[in-house]
């Protein structure tokens, strides 16, 4: 483990490096969010789909990280769990 660390933190000096870094981490926490909504609420990936009107296999391919959902999209799964999208520009 300590080795990875030296190395991430060697890489994450290159700024494109860092960028990409955080992207791909900013989509794992929003798919991770969303898993951990589902399955709190006790729907399935079938019954959330059926919420915001598509099909079970999108929410699939969304949670294994095939698929980018839209802005749209995301909007809906909020509000099925009651919540509010905030997009935010730092």
């Amino acid at each position: 483990m300590k080795n990875y660390r030296i190395i991430r933190e060697k890489l994450l000096k290159n700024p494109k490096i860092r960028k990409e870094y955080e992207l791909l981490r900013a989509e794992y926490e929003t798919i991770g969010k969303i898993i951990e909504l589902r399955i709190k609420n006790k729907l399935t990936q079938k019954q959330l789909a059926e919420k915001i009107g598509t099909k079970q296999s999108a929410i699939s391919r969304f949670e294994k990280k095939m698929i980018n959902p839209t802005l749209y999209t995301l909007s809906q799964i909020a509000s099925a769990f009651g919540k509010k999208l905030v997009v935010e520009f730092k």
